[in-house]
């Protein structure tokens, strides 16, 4: 007797599963979400076991004590590339599964294609579901010389990409992208919630039994998430997302999740002809010392990762020209624009209602640092007194809703990085002036308790 297949409906956003189509989500709430999906009991395909064989008990490990377990930290696969290597904490471990997701044309499969180019001492496999094979390599010929190890295949069905995986056994495998492969054991389309759950499960336990890592390229959507289900980026070990306007050419990569590493690191990439190359001096480069004596310019020392910088942030404060403001910011979270602008107005004394508000991070860059809360408001201010801020000075500061400045971390750092790039003031909270461990010459710290006192500081 035949078996009946089960269809459910499930979230593309969180997984969640209804045995009915629902307009809304009970789990996480997102409106028209609800994929259909085919569920079949028939057992899966003898070709989805990754040694060649099928499921069976011998397969089962057992149970191993805790106390038994080496904790020693197991050698990293060295990329090609540094900045790449450091954000995922220093290589990519043996096993892992890694998740890289950008907007489309921001440079993910230019920046894999690249790192894997200075791997020469490892068999590399790329398998490309979206370009074909002269693509590639015109942009490989582009990025460098190809190491010898390096192979690649353009398929989509993963029993055939399994059949080159057994027959190459490669120490790194790079999916471009898990949204085009599929499993003929599934009748569904690839990209489909279905698909992308069962590929990305079949490298899992590729990687896994086999101890080698591999490296999935994902798509995203409208917002700016991973696209296809929530349960992808619980599955995969790291997710990384390669952030930038593509009309400038600086890149971030972020590390979203990183169960080997941290998740506070940044790479900063630049985009050439001959591909992307990191950024060793972010701060030199984000700053333009022409602009100097500007209205409505002020320099923040950032800190993303243990990586300082100095970056620019502009504003332009114009009158409402149809009496309802308008709150515009790129780079920065308009919501705590907002409250940065209620902060300036209610404990400043600065009448900001009917005035439009236009806040720029030079660079094209996304900051998400805390630090530079008091340079966004001394660029507000400067541009609507039309008062430059004095050349030669940085700040860093966190501003708390009562108007005071609030310490940030790595003082020290952001000390350094200002002295370095020969900065003469520089506008601390009261707070960080005790954790300054040494005091560059050259470098004058006025600390400020309150955000009135570094304005009176600044404009006088």
């Amino acid at each position: 007797m035949a078996k009946k297949t089960k269809t459910v409906y499930v979230c593309s956003n969180c997984g969640h599963d209804e045995p009915k189509w629902q307009g809304r989500c009970p789990q996480c709430g997102e409106w028209n979400t609800m994929k259909e999906m085919t569920l079949t009991p028939e057992p899966r395909h003898p070709l989805l076991s990754v040694q060649g064989g099928t499921d069976g008990a011998a397969s089962v490990k057992a149970p191993v004590r805790l106390a038994d377990i080496s904790a020693e930290d197991e050698p990293r696969v060295m990329l090609g590339d540094a900045e790449l290597a450091r954000v995922l904490g220093g290589g990519i471990v043996p096993g892992s599964l890694t998740l890289l997701g950008g907007e489309p044309g921001i440079g993910k499969s230019t920046l894999l294609l690249q790192a894997i180019l200075g791997i020469t001492d490892r068999t590399v496999l790329y398998v490309s579901g979206e370009e074909s094979e002269r693509q590639i390599k015109l942009r490989a010929d582009r990025l460098g010389t190809p190491p010898e190890a390096c192979y690649l295949v353009c398929e989509t069905e993963m029993e055939r990409v399994f059949a080159h995986i057994r027959s190459l056994r490669p120490a790194l495998l790079v999916v471009d992208s898990v949204q085009t492969v599929y499993s003929s054991a599934l009748d569904a389309a690839p990209g489909t919630v279905s698909q992308i759950r069962e590929c990305a499960a079949m490298l899992l336990r590729y990687a896994k039994e086999s101890g080698t890592p591999v490296v999935l390229v994902g798509h995203i959507t409208k917002d700016g998430t991973i696209a296809g289900p929530k349960v992808l980026e619980h599955i995969v070990d790291t997710v990384l997302q390669f952030e930038g306007d593509r009309h400038y050419f600086y890149r971030i990569l972020r590390a979203h999740k990183n169960r080997f590493g941290s998740t506070h690191e940044i790479g900063i990439y630049e985009m050439r002809s001959d591909g992307l190359h990191p950024v060793d001096n972010p701060s030199g480069l984000l700053r333009s010392p022409e602009q100097e004596g500007l209205s409505g310019i002020a320099v923040a020392a950032a800190v993303e990762g243990v990586r300082p910088f100095l970056i620019e942030t502009q504003a332009l404060v114009s009158t409402a020209a149809y009496g309802t403001a308008q709150r515009s910011c790129t780079g920065f979270d308009g919501r705590r624009l907002n409250m940065l602008l209620a902060v300036l107005e209610k404990r400043v004394g600065f009448k900001l209602a009917q005035k439009d508000v236009f806040l720029n991070i030079a660079g094209g860059l996304r900051v998400s640092d805390p630090a530079i809360d008091l340079s966004v408001i001394s660029a507000v201010l400067s541009s609507n007194v039309d008062t430059p801020v004095e050349s030669g000075t940085c700040l860093s500061g966190e501003v708390g809703l009562s108007g005071e400045l609030r310490p940030v971390t790595r003082i020290t750092q952001r000390v350094a990085e200002a002295a370095k790039m020969g900065f003469r003031r520089m506008v601390i909270p009261r707070a960080n002036l005790s954790g300054v461990e040494r005091k560059p010459k050259g470098l004058e710290l006025i600390p400020a308790a309150r955000v009135e006192e570094a304005l009176r500081a600044l404009f006088g």
